[in-house]
């Protein structure tokens, strides 16, 4: 009898069906990957579990009994835990209290006082669990975000989960953090505790899942064991179509013009003696693991930062001792790693974070007055061309949209500053295959149009298939370099891993 099973389920919103008769089941012990583009329906079939939401039609049976949760209390009760891609604690309070946040436990039924000595117990022997080798008594706002889900999931031990969701967990880990979490997920597999499993990293889920689910625009398109499954069967399954090649092909070829020339940067503690150029018509990428260097270059290179020592250029110009608004002037454009924080104005229509970087070139120098229609002619072309529905500009607030959207009202607000070259970190994070797909045709678009792009990502995949060079960074240094058509994946391993030795960008 499987763990749990999902029958004929059903969710509309004003009118509108979402879901449309969803079948699923997960055994105990299993892990099933549920993947799916942005808006296909794991969201909403997730919150029914989980008693977010309540369903119109269908059954949910929990070892072959009738499950039908009120709230997320009662889902809890059951034994379900759901661990979000933004996590639910609270940063100043510590592990401990995180942990027992839900009830603590008393001294005595009749008496309001705290036992401490129970909590803290049973604090010490959850972590060890999850093996994270901290003090209960630490305040999260000191934890790594993979420390972070490590609480999340001693959280969820601690209700004595059968059922654990987890919403796209490797977002924001490392390397090592994610190699940690598939292991402790091992672990409670070997518990015969029941794995969901919703992931954008289709590799992960091969490798994780027992079984696969494909959602599409709220249908259950299949469900196999995953030998039934390979990767671009996933992709089409998702999308309805063949994605064919996912990296599309370019036309165009890099000029010998730099436009961005780094030289001897260096910031201490953070890099050293960064060297490395741009070509118009380039994408340049930046590879390494987390921790390396990758993301602080970027902040220097755009003046978000301060540095030390060291030249950056913009078509031959030094830009001395720059900040952010200096590069921008210059033609730089930077999509941030973190858009929700950086990128975005989220509780904002998409129209505000479009014209936000643009205010100043479409301002009267003497007056200081906003041309609006200049803007909102420049918003609904950007908006088309990033493929965003333009009648949502005024609408529809940022944080209400798909991860894909988001990115591309990031991308929409500073391809409007028509840049000389874009930094692009981490962008298609969190974002879904067939938006990925949209995301790559763009950056095909401005380096056609002979705009330079630094590009940086943790996926080794998405750069062998984007870029013209890669460089590797480590430790704050670039110590690999390579070219299109010797791209060695365990050389650049070896030069990611590799201490002292700078290479030649």
């Amino acid at each position: 009898m499987p763990l749990l099973s999902v029958e004929n389920l059903s969710k509309s919103f004003f009118g509108v069906e979402v879901l449309h008769g969803v079948h699923l089941t997960l055994e105990a012990g299993a892990l099933l990957g549920l993947v799916g583009e942005n808006g296909s329906g794991k969201s909403t079939t997730m919150n029914l579990v989980g008693g977010v939401l309540q369903p119109d039609a269908g059954t949910m049976l929990l070892d072959g009994r009738r499950y039908a949760p009120a709230n997320p209390g009662a889902a809890q009760a059951a034994g379900i835990a759901f661990i979000h891609q933004e996590l639910n604690l609270f940063p100043n309070l510590t592990i401990e209290e995180n942990i027992f946040i839900a009830g603590f436990p008393r001294r005595h039924p009749l008496l309001p006082m705290i036992d401490r000595a129970r909590i803290r117990r049973r604090t010490v022997e959850l972590l060890g669990m999850v093996d994270l080798a901290v003090a209960p008594n630490t305040p999260v706002s000191r934890l790594s975000q993979g420390e972070r889900q490590l609480v999340e999931i001693a959280k969820a031990l601690n209700t004595d989960a059968r059922i654990i969701i987890f919403d796209e967990p490797t977002t924001s880990l490392t390397k090592y953090e994610i190699d940690r979490l598939f292991g402790i997920i091992d672990r409670l597999k070997a518990k015969q505790i029941g794995i969901i499993y919703i992931s954008h990293i289709l590799t992960d889920v091969m490798q994780l899942s027992d079984t696969i689910a494909v959602l599409r625009d709220g249908h259950l398109i299949g469900q196999g064991a995953r030998d039934e499954f390979t990767i671009d069967r996933m992709i089409s399954m998702m999308v309805g179509r063949s994605i064919g090649q996912l990296f599309p092909s370019r036309d165009t070829r890099p000029t010998d013009e730099p436009v961005l020339e780094v030289e001897a940067l260096t910031a201490p503690g953070i890099i050293r003696n960064v060297t490395f150029t741009v070509h118009k018509g380039e994408i340049v990428g930046l590879s390494g693991l987390m921790g390396a260097g990758r993301s602080e270059t970027a902040r220097l290179v755009f003046g978000l930062d301060p540095h030390k020592s060291g030249q950056v250029r913009i078509d031959g110009t030094d830009l001395g001792d720059f900040d952010a608004h200096a590069a921008m002037r210059a033609g730089m454009a930077f999509l941030t790693e973190d858009r929700r924080a950086e990128g975005l104005l989220m509780n904002s229509p998409i129209f505000d974070t479009e014209v936000l970087p643009n205010l100043e070139r479409h301002a009267s120098p003497r007056l200081g007055w906003i041309d609006g229609q200049a803007l909102g002619v420049l918003t609904t072309e950007y908006s088309r061309r990033v493929q965003l529905n333009t009648e949502d500009l005024k609408t529809v607030l940022s944080r209400n949209l798909s991860g894909g959207n988001q990115q591309k009202v990031v991308l929409a607000k500073w391809l409007m500053r028509g840049p000389k070259l874009f930094i692009l970190d981490e962008p298609t994070r969190g974002v879904d295959v067939g938006a990925k797909a949209e995301i790559y045709k763009i950056i095909n678009s401005l380096v056609a149009d002979g705009c330079g792009v630094l590009l940086i990502s943790s996926e080794l995949e998405e750069l062998t298939g984007m870029c013209d060079r890669i460089l590797v960074m480590n430790n704050g240094e670039i110590t690999g370099s390579f070219e299109r058509g010797g791209f060695d994946p365990e050389a650049m391993l070896e030069a990611a891993m590799r201490q002292g030795t700078r290479a030649s960008a």
